[in-house]
């Protein structure tokens, strides 16, 4: 079976496993949140090593680096919903900070990864 370059990238397991990680804490929410604060921590996380795997199929480094920067974003839209998600209770503190140091790491890989594309 061949393997994608994108499977072969750290950031991209890190995001994958945090994706994994973001479905199973939210499937602690309510069930009143099913459309709200839970769709879109989900939609955020896959939205982080996704466009990591599309960036990484684009033949440019610009287009790569730009999909990079997209998947930046994701992340720090999924650390303003687990801020929220805390706040409102849904998430302890523990797991809170738990999600917060793995996101960092994946954040600190996504601005690597940028830097290495745009050189």
């Amino acid at each position: 079976m061949y393997i994608y370059s994108f499977e072969k990238l750290d950031v991209w397991k890190e995001a994958k496993d945090f994706t994994i990680e973001i479905y199973g804490i939210t499937n602690l929410f309510p069930e009143s949140e099913k459309f709200g604060i839970t769709s879109q921590l989900r939609r955020a996380s896959v939205s982080i090593c996704s466009n990591v795997a599309e960036g990484s199929a684009r033949k440019t480094n610009r287009d790569k680096a730009h999909f990079t920067t997209i998947s930046f974003g994701s992340a720090v839209e999924v650390l303003n919903q687990l801020i929220l998600a805390t706040e409102l209770g849904f998430i302890s503190q523990e797991n809170y900070i738990k999600l917060r140091i793995k996101l960092e790491s994946i954040t600190n890989k996504l601005n690597a990864l940028r830097n290495h594309q745009t050189k």
